[in-house]
C-alpha cells in the first residue's frame, strides 16, 4: 500500500507591485494561520519537518511558499525579468506575505521566517502590526551589512560554493543529514537569487533609526537566534532585546542559521512554548458563542 504524505502543495496567483505571480504554496493542519518564509536563495522545503509535525498541525494551518523567483515559484510571463538585475526589495517582500494572507482569506496569522525571513518579521511588525497576531524572527537583526556582494553572482563561482558557505553556518551538533539536506537545498537555486536576496537583507533593511516605533502591545513579537549562527547573532539578539520592550528575545543553544531544517527535532523543542503561548492568547482572545 503506497504511503503518502499530509502535506498539500498548490498555486495561487497573486499580484506583487502590479505584476501577476504565480506562487506555490504547501501547507498542512487547522487551526491558527501559520505563514512561513524560507531563507534567501533557498525555498519552502526548508520547513517540510514542521509542515510533517501532527502537534504543530494538530493546531495550525501550516503554510509555507516559495518567494517568486525561487522553488516553483518560477519568474511572470509578462514581464522581461531576465532584462534587468533581480535584487529583492523591503517592500515586495514584505508584499507576498500580505498578498498570500489575503488570497487566502487569513484572519491575522502567525507570521515566521528565518534569516531574511527573521529580518522581515520585525519589518512587518513595524509597518503591518495590525495584520498579524504575532510575528516571530529567526535569525533576525536589526541590520546586517555586507552580504550583496558580486562574488555571489560570478559565472566562476558554482552555486557548490554557495552551499558550502550556508553549511559553516549551521551548528556543528546538528545532525549531519540535516545539514547536508539544507545545504542541498541551497544548490538548486537560480544564480542570481541568493545575490539578490541580500539586497534586502544587508542594504534594504535597516531598522536601527525607527526599532523603537515597534509597539508590541499591537502584535507580539518573538526573536529566537541560534547559537552557532555567525550571521545574525547573539549580540544582534541582544540588541533587539533592549531597542525593542517587550519583545521575547532568546538565544537558541545549539542551532545554528538555519534552525527548523539543519536541526527539526531540537528546533520543534525551542519553537514550541513559543507557539503554545500564541495560540493560548488567540484561543484567550476568541470570541464566545452563542
Amino acid at each position: 500500500m503506497a504511503k503518502f504524505d499530509e502535506v498539500t502543495g498548490r498555486y495561487v496567483y497573486l499580484e506583487i507591485e502590479g505584476v501577476e505571480y504565480r506562487v506555490y504554496f504547501e501547507e498542512a493542519g487547522s487551526g491558527v494561520p501559520l505563514v512561513l518564509q524560507h531563507t534567501a536563495g533557498a525555498d519552502g522545503r526548508q520547513w517540510r519537518h514542521l509542515l510533517a509535525d501532527s502537534e504543530t498541525t494538530r493546531d495550525f494551518r501550516v503554510i509555507a511558499y516559495d518567494l517568486p523567483f525561487h522553488g516553483k515559484s518560477v519568474p511572470p510571463t509578462s514581464e522581461e525579468w531576465w532584462a534587468e538585475e533581480y535584487k529583492l526589495t523591503k517592500s515586495f517582500l514584505m508584499s507576498v506575505p500580505l498578498a498570500l494572507a489575503d488570497a487566502l482569506d487569513l484572519d491575522r496569522p502567525v507570521y515566521m521566517g528565518s534569516s531574511i525571513g527573521g529580518h522581515l518579521a520585525l519589518d512587518l511588525a513595524h509597518q503591518h502590526a495590525d495584520r498579524f497576531r504575532a510575528v516571530i524572527g529567526l535569525e533576525a537583526a536589526l541590520f546586517t551589512p555586507g552580504g550583496f556582494i558580486d562574488t555571489l553572482n560570478h559565472p566562476r563561482v558554482s552555486n557548490d560554493f554557495k552551499a558550502s558557505m550556508m553549511y559553516g553556518l549551521m551548528a556543528p551538533t546538528s545532525p549531519e543529514w540535516a545539514k547536508r539536506e539544507t545545504a542541498w537545498v541551497y544548490s538548486q537555486g537560480a544564480p542570481p537569487v541568493f545575490k539578490g536576496d541580500l539586497f534586502y537583507f544587508s542594504i534594504d533593511h535597516d531598522l536601527r533609526d525607527v526599532v523603537e516605533e515597534i509597539e508590541t502591545d499591537r502584535v507580539a513579537v518573538y526573536v529566537l537566534n541560534g547559537e552557532y549562527d555567525w550571521a545574525c547573532t547573539s549580540a544582534h539578539l541582544e540588541e533587539i532585546r533592549a531597542r525593542i520592550p517587550g519583545a521575547q528575545c532568546e538565544l537558541m543553544s545549539g542551532l545554528g542559521h538555519f534552525p527548523m531544517s539543519e536541526n527539526p527535532e531540537l528546533f520543534k523543542q525551542m519553537i514550541k512554548p513559543v507557539l503554545d503561548e500564541i495560540l493560548s492568547k488567540s484561543t484567550h482572545d476568541r470570541p464566545a458563542t452563542a
